[in-house]
């Protein structure tokens, strides 16, 4: 896998680049029976009120559905084919059971088409299988992690991201996980070992508004420029700074702010803290 760059034939395609999907396996086509359709909602709730803002249009999608949980013990599964997935940014992998179920899973960098993966604690460690914390070594590489044993992989799931295992206590495993967070979850939660795929995702530069206008993002207006109704930095005579600290439509910091709730009960869980960019470590009291 890699990055692949065009001739400046204009001048979007100067500095534009994609990846050249090397990794995918050829010929292979998504398994309708894991295909759902995947409306349009223009960033609407079902009161239809926008409550994500600049959503809309983009290419046609068809959801795949991912299985998070990898709930499928004792079944060794091969690898069928490396697929791209337009929901994520990490590659998808087809696995076929040796019953003949098929299920869509988070391919881990490195794994290929006929390579066999195992779920469940008796598995052995190695790229691609899926086994709960407490029986991995200290050190292991994982991703797509649990926070709840059962609920499903919910952290490291984005390209390239991957959290290590740094020590095992009683019924308890610690994570540093991407942000530099030290964590500490329950043992008996799973994870993928291995990186998540697609590493060079973050290289990719799109080179001209349309590329984000095909993933449905639409423009992005800064606050500065709106009237005092729509955003807190709106209005004034002139162009202005705002006159405040960064903040959201809603009022809400930006840009560092701390927004976590002080006494939130998983606070106990967290063992050292990630660093903010702008403001240092942050605190809560």
């Amino acid at each position: 896998m890699g990055i692949r760059k065009y001739k400046p034939t204009s001048a979007g395609r100067r500095n534009a680049s994609v990846s050249d999907f090397a990794e995918l396996t050829k010929g292979a086509v998504p398994e309708k029976s894991l295909l759902r359709p995947k409306p349009k909602k223009g960033g609407r709730n079902f009161q239809g009120k926008i409550t994500a803002r600049h959503r809309g249009g983009g290419h046609k999608q068809q959801y795949r559905l991912i299985d998070f949980k990898r709930d499928k013990d004792g079944i060794p599964a091969k690898v069928d084919s490396i697929q791209y997935d337009p929901n994520r940014s990490s590659r998808i992998a087809l696995l076929v059971y040796a019953d003949g179920e098929k299920r869509y899973v988070i391919a881990p960098d490195g794994l290929k088409a006929g390579d066999k993966v195992e779920n469940g604690a008796s598995a052995p460690p190695k790229v691609g299988n899926c086994m709960p914390l407490k029986h991995m070594p200290p050190g292991t590489e994982v991703f797509c992690i649990e926070m709840q044993p059962g609920r499903g992989g919910v952290m490291c799931r984005s390209a390239g991201t991957l959290a290590t295992l740094m020590a095992r206590e009683s019924d308890w495993a610690q994570l540093m996980l991407p942000s530099g967070e030290i964590r500490r979850i329950p043992g008996g939660c799973r994870a993928t070992i291995g990186r998540a795929s697609n590493p060079d995702h973050g290289a990719v530069v799109l080179g001209k508004a349309g590329r984000k206008r095909w993933m449905g993002r639409r423009p992005h207006v800064r606050g500065t420029a709106m009237n005092p109704i729509d955003h807190p930095h709106g209005g004034g005579e002139g162009r202005t700074k705002g006159g405040r600290h960064p903040v959201t439509p809603q009022g809400k910091p930006t840009k560092g702010g701390s927004t976590r709730a002080r006494r939130k009960p998983s606070n106990s869980a967290i063992i050292r803290r990630r660093k903010s960019r702008r403001y240092g470590q942050l605190k809560l009291k």
